[in-house]
């Protein structure tokens, strides 16, 4: 497996004066998951953080200034990789176990169910090669040093908890059915909305062992009634209340036939 070394392990693209997205390019399309920064008066939230491969606080040293907040939208490997560097940690309490207990066995070289190289497998689409990435972030770095550290978890969110920046609330929506403790954040001065794995434009995933059917329409149903001007989700690109309905609609007649 020849990988070449990456320049640099993080893109960022500044979305407005106060929101800031991170990304790792070198993560293959299914856990390249949208990191999200958010300015606030008193206190900043950084929305998941990705695999946790290169140290995202210092990556994004230059966006802090102040006491932040790591939330995590829900707990799959590639949302929460460097909560461990942050101090105040948030998650919902259904999810909040993982966070602190992550399963050991996510690896960046891909095993099939039998502990096989699973090179050519695919999840709900989503082409998978022999590795979760595409470079290396360092000379002499092991795929097989790779490790979910633990984080602690100061805050249990629930639906309807507030997080209060000073001069932005953000309302904890409780979004079950990707995994049961996914949440978003609403600002509904704004119709700001952070949606996590929710919904993002893209093929949603379902099918874990521990996703929910039932639980993911009453999920769109919800979505649908929010009046959201913004959707930032936990990968793809943003986009805006007409397509959330689009996306919602399409899942919803999926799942009902």
């Amino acid at each position: 497996m020849g990988l070449a070394i990456a320049d640099r392990w993080f893109e960022t693209e500044r979305i407005d004066d106060s929101i800031t997205l991170l990304w790792e390019p070198h993560v293959i399309r299914l856990m390249r998951c949208n990191i999200w920064h958010v300015r606030g008066r008193d206190r900043d939230l950084v929305i998941d953080t990705g695999m946790g491969i290169v140290s995202l606080r210092k990556a994004m040293a230059p966006l802090l200034d102040k006491a932040v907040t790591a939330i995590a939208t829900h707990t799959h490997a590639d949302h929460i990789g460097s909560h461990h560097e942050f101090e105040d940690c948030a998650a919902h309490r259904l999810e909040a176990p993982w966070l602190e207990r992550p399963t050991p066995a996510t690896h960046l070289v891909v095993m099939d169910p039998s502990g096989q190289p699973g090179a050519g497998m695919s999840i709900a689409g989503y082409e998978i090669g022999d590795s979760l990435i595409t470079a290396l972030p360092h000379a002499g770095y092991s795929l097989k040093s790779y490790v979910i550290r633990p984080a602690r978890v100061t805050h249990w969110l629930e639906d309807g908890s507030i997080l209060d920046l000073g001069d932005r609330r953000f309302e904890v929506v409780h979004l079950p059915g990707h995994s049961p403790g996914s949440i978003g954040l609403f600002e509904a001065e704004t119709g700001v909305f952070f949606s996590g794995d929710a919904i993002y434009d893209g093929q949603l995933i379902d099918e874990l062992s521990h996703s929910n059917v039932a639980d993911y329409i009453r999920t769109m149903e919800r979505l649908r009634t929010l009046p959201v001007t913004v959707v930032h989700g936990g990968h793809r690109p943003s986009f805006g209340r007409a397509r959330l309905i689009e996306l919602a609609d399409a899942y919803l007649e999926a799942k009902r036939r």
